[in-house]
């Protein structure tokens, strides 16, 4: 009988340990799960570290995800969508003076970051970023693709070129 009792002595310590693991592990889980970021729709650990620098910006607030992409398609509506990457340095500095330019012009630019939605590249045929689309009943109308010129003699698109894009198609905008 003392063998027995000296048994579940040495059980106990163990079974301890393995109920403490599991509400440690049951805590992580709920936390985790709990920090869903509203941007995004997912736990903010699971996106990219370039993407969670983002997360407070106010130039990258206009995300879309895929399934509300496909929804304006499919709904022939009209549109721009910002294809962006989080640790594209192009973008990180277009991004910054292109959505004020979108809101003084009165345009929802809808931006789509293909570092979380990697499909996007081959699904939109983006090529490099920035990519501005304009999407009109639902279909791709135009583009532009680079950002802004940071000198005269680079590739790229000046302010003045975004806004006669957004010009030209804004009437025509449903969302």
């Amino acid at each position: 009988m003392n063998a027995q009792k000296s048994n579940k002595k040495k059980l106990i310590p163990v079974i301890g340990f393995f109920v403490v693991l599991a509400i440690l592990i049951g805590v992580l889980l709920a936390l985790n799960s709990g920090t869903k970021n509203n941007l995004y729709g997912v736990s903010t650990a699971s996106l990219k570290p370039a993407t969670q620098e983002l997360l407070n910006d106010p130039n990258y607030q206009q995300i879309i995800k895929p399934e509300d992409l496909k929804s304006k398609i499919d709904n022939k509506e009209s549109f721009f969508v910002y294809h962006f990457a989080s640790d594209c340095v192009h973008c990180r500095a277009t991004t910054p003076q292109l959505m004020p330019l979108s809101k003084q012009e009165n345009i929802t630019m809808h931006e789509f970051n293909l570092r979380e939605y990697e499909d996007g590249w081959d699904k939109y045929n983006i090529q490099y970023t920035p990519t501005l689309v304009y999407y009109e009943k639902g279909v791709e109308k135009d583009r532009m693709e680079g950002g802004l010129k940071e000198d005269p003699s680079d590739n790229g698109f000046t302010l003045d070129d975004f806004k006669a894009f957004f010009e030209k198609y804004k009437k025509n905008v449903t969302s």
